[in-house]
Parts: structure tokens; sequence; C-alpha cells
């Protein structure tokens, strides 16, 4: 009998064992700001260890501002890009190349065609790593800029971050034509090329 017992108490643990949810990875956050959100998602979702990129709102004192809020420049909150990310798989110094080289860092009014605070680039730090991490590579690109004018991107605490409404996540997968079409008529690339010596935007 105890042995039979034994027996079934086997089965239910490894059972249990067998049906409970796998561990998941840890992973991290990046929040940045660099004018335009639709257009600042294409480059860090092709990123391998980039789990998610979500657009929307940081900065303002407006709780949950809607898009018609935030792009009126009323609310103090700019257009950004927080991403979810893998560490074992890309760093957070990665992620800070990727976003120097698809902002117009000398721009302090906005950025391209899109002018106004709501469109300024700023890097919002989650942590005091992510602070030394921002600090450096803006003191390095300083530094090494292969253009002349001053960097005037911000490095900023994060505040709380607003998800932009559901049309404007994925929209250049969602509206591709019209995607590309504001972001040619906004000089995007253009600029980028100018600056970096290369367009690396999608």
């Amino acid at each position: 009998m105890l042995t039979r017992l034994f027996i079934i108490m086997l089965a239910i643990g490894a059972s249990m064992t067998a049906s409970a949810e796998p561990e998941q990875p840890p992973v991290a956050t990046a929040l940045f700001a660099g004018g335009c959100f639709w257009c600042m998602q294409p480059p860090f979702d092709a990123l391998p260890g980039v789990v998610k990129t979500v657009p929307g709102y940081t900065g303002g004192k407006t709780e949950n501002p809607s898009y018609e809020q935030v792009s009126a420049g009323g609310t103090g909150h700019v257009e950004s890009l927080q991403i979810t990310y893998d560490p074992a798989k890309i760093s957070y110094e990665k992620l800070l190349d990727v976003y120097w080289h698809n902002i117009d860092p000398t721009d302090a009014s906005g950025q391209f065609c899109d002018k106004g605070d709501q469109y300024r680039s700023i890097i919002f730090y989650q942590n005091e790593a992510q602070k030394h991490l921002a600090e450096q590579s803006k003191t390095a690109w300083q530094q090494n800029k292969p253009f002349k004018d001053d960097i005037k991107t911000q490095i900023i605490a994060a505040p709380t971050f607003y998800p932009a409404e559901d049309y404007h996540q994925d929209y250049y997968k969602k509206n591709p034509l019209r995607y590309q079409f504001y972001r040619f008529n906004c000089g995007r690339d253009q600029r980028l090329k100018a600056l970096w010596g290369t367009s690396t935007g999608h």
C-alpha cells in the first residue's frame, strides 16, 4: 500500500512539474524620444534581442494624454518609444548606438520636419546604470561626432510613460504607404545621411 501511495505521489509531482510555466528570461526596458514615434519604432524592431516596442508619451503632467493633446504642445509630453529587450541578447549600449544614428542630436527645437517640445530628442534613463551609460555615450559622440554642431539631446530620469493609442502602434506595418510618404516628405532619411554618412532608417 505504501509503495503504491508513494508511486501515486511521484506521478502527481511529475505532472505538476511538467505543467508548470517555464521560467521567463529577465527583460529590461529602455525609453527614448526621437521625434515621430512612428519612425523610431522600425529600427529597434529589427534588432535581435528586442522583445517589444511601444510608442507613447513621456514627461508631461497630464495623465493619460491623447495624441491630439500632445501634438498640440500643451501637456509637456514628448513622443517616445518604450523598448523591452533581453539584456542577454542585446546591450543597452547597442540600443544607445542605434538611437543616436536615428535622430538629429543637433536640433533642440524638434526633429526633422516636426518642431516643438513634443518632438525633442531625449534619453530617459530608468536607473543609475543607464544614466551613466547614456552620459558616457553622449560624451563620446560629442568628442568624435561626424558633424560640427553640438549635441543638444537631453538625458533625463524617466517619468511616467503612457502608451499611445492603438492606431499608432506598429503604424509603419499597418499603413506602409502612408508611413513611407510621411517619412520621405519629412526629410528624415536625407538628414540622417547628411549627419551620419548613411541612412539607417526603415
